[in-house]
């Protein structure tokens, strides 16, 4: 698989896979005969749902409630099969947790290893707003290791359940609690905010967990956390025990997705009076992963009215995530799936140009989104009017309805209708032809050396240019060599790259898709081919010919 980052095009500012889909880009740019918002919705649009939400009496959270939020993306988040992070790309992570406005980051478990060890300093010599802390087991030595990373705080995971205590550590309930108020005691000898985790808390005894909270309080602690450790309980259950927990003094909620309840398990336990939500960016996580930060914060400020970060940072986010993990988000995602905020249907298209809050929850603009409106076998004529009008192309209404129709045929036969197949329909049912600006004439590429290479022969207005260049792999030389046969106008983003459908076989063929913007305008492509650096250069050098012809301006000689 060949990531986005791999690729160097001209002049990329952020590389980000986003919404890899055929989809024409809205953004908040609707024209005025379909946006009916007054400056002041627009104003107001992340807290003017179209009806109120409302609330059960027994699950009601004020909206005056301070609730912060602890990502553990960097210790629990990397316990994900397959997941393991760089120090720095634990840095880049903690800074885009920082401008979100995360209040603690758990930058690891201290007693790992070295490397670990390294990382969780890189991250505590940031200097950041939010508090840093360490994982740590019930023992001793693993506070030490986490002194010498000079972090703020730690979290001192000691069992909870009977299975945990007897089964696990091999102890009994009193002599747990005797390590628990040991440990607390030492690291608040040494000036460390400290928490103590109940592990597997949701199948605990009740009043066993009690006395391990209220020991742990009357050692010292600063707060005490209710973990699900295994996804195993629902609201109800949550809710008695974070209640009971919280008249002894400030409680955390820790709550994974096995039965699909993460979040409905941390609502509950705010509900009941927990402060501090554990999550993790994307839900990442062992198993079905930690509840999702982007999720909670989401819930806590749409439906309650509680702010707890930067919700504008929150795409970002995750895409930085999802780039150093390597696990691509899934598009039925709440909040940051590429289908969030993208629309096909046609009854669905027609509602959203005519009112933009008809088919979604909150604005994507909240959470550092953009709308963008899909092709495929669903999409109307309002949405294909939306979608040539973005592009610039001109057709009445028996053409928009024939262009619709073809649209519909496209997506029957299982294809994904991107814009270049739209333009290609439209320029057939207008009558519209255009002579290319850029095309492809012939491609060669070599990677069996010390440093792959490649050389490219383009038609850029009439005029055939050669060049060659070299880069980390066939694809980025490939690309080096058309950026040097286009000069200085090349200047374009590439701002999704995906490879998928391979078949199978000897005669295997790959669909790359790309989407590539220039100044404001974006396109999307996709080509299928046997060779995956053909499929690619072709697909961009299709997607830089749209974005440049749409200037109607010729290209500048290339430099020398």
């Amino acid at each position: 698989m060949i990531r986005c980052s791999e690729i160097q095009w001209h002049a990329i500012r952020h590389l980000t896979r986003i919404e890899e889909v055929g989809a024409t880009r809205l953004g908040v740019k609707f024209s005025d005969e379909y946006n009916h918002r007054s400056d002041e919705e627009t104003r107001s649009s992340r807290n003017s749902p179209l009806l109120p939400v409302t609330h059960s009496p027994e699950q009601t959270i004020a909206s005056d409630r301070t609730v912060r939020l602890l990502d553990t993306t960097l210790r629990d988040g990397e316990q994900a099969p397959g997941v393991s992070l760089s120090p720095d790309e634990k840095v880049e992570i903690a800074r885009a947790l920082e401008r979100a406005g995360v209040s603690v980051i758990e930058a690891g478990s201290a007693c790992t290893g070295a490397g670990e060890r390294q990382a969780i300093s890189r991250v505590t010599d940031l200097d950041l707003d939010a508090r840093v802390t360490s994982f740590c087991r019930g023992m001793k030595g693993d506070i030490d290791l986490a002194l010498e990373c000079d972090v703020d705080g730690v979290h001192i995971v000691v069992p909870a359940s009977d299975r945990h205590v007897e089964g696990k550590v091999g102890t009994s309930r009193e002599d747990n609690l005797e390590n628990t108020a040991e440990l607390v005691a030492y690291a608040k000898d040494h000036d460390l905010w400290v928490e103590v985790i109940g592990e597997d808390g949701s199948r605990a005894d009740l009043d066993y967990l009690e006395r391990l909270a209220e020991t742990s309080f009357e050692a010292g602690a600063d707060r005490f956390c209710f973990a699900d450790t295994v996804g195993h309980t629902g609201p109800e259950h949550t809710h008695e025990a974070v209640s009971r927990l919280a008249e002894l003094g400030p409680i955390s909620a820790h709550t994974h997705d096995d039965l699909g309840l993460g979040v409905t398990n941390a609502l509950a336990a705010v509900s009941a009076g927990a402060d501090l939500v554990h999550c993790t960016v994307d839900g990442l996580g062992e198993r079905a992963g930690n509840v999702a930060l982007e999720e909670v914060a989401i819930a806590l400020d749409h439906v309650y009215d509680v702010e707890t970060l930067e919700l504008e940072e929150v795409y970002d986010l995750a895409q930085i995530v999802a780039r150093a993990t390597g696990v691509q988000l899934p598009p039925n995602k709440a909040v940051i799936g590429e289908n969030a905020f993208t629309h096909e249907s046609g009854i669905h298209t027609d509602g959203t140009l005519k009112d933009d809050k008809m088919y979604e929850p909150y604005a994507p603009e909240t959470v550092g989104r953009e709308r963008r409106l899909a092709l495929g076998k669903h999409t109307g004529r309002a949405g294909v009017r939306a979608a040539l009008e973005e592009h610039g192309v001109e057709a009445d209404d028996d053409e928009v309805a024939e262009i619709a129709t073809r649209v519909t045929e496209l997506g029957d036969r299982g294809r994904r209708v991107t814009d270049a197949d739209l333009l290609a329909i439209a320029e057939d049912v207008t009558g519209d032809d255009r002579d290319r600006v850029v095309d492809l004439l012939d491609l060669s590429a070599t990677s069996g050396g010390a440093v792959p290479t490649a050389s490219v022969r383009l038609s850029v207005d009439g005029e055939e240019r050669v060049a060659s260049g070299t880069g980390s792999g066939p694809v980025d030389a490939a690309v080096s060599a058309v950026r040097e046969a286009l000069g200085s106008m090349a200047d374009a983003e590439l701002e999704s790259y995906h490879v998928d459908a391979v078949t199978g076989g000897t005669d295997a063929v790959v669909t790359v898709e790309v989407t590539m913007v220039r100044d404001d305008r974006s396109v999307t492509v996709a080509r299928s081919e046997a060779d995956i650096t053909r499929a690619s250069v072709t697909a961009m050098v299709d997607a830089l010919d749209r974005l440049l012809a749409a200037e109607q301006q010729p290209l500048a000689p290339a430099d020398d």
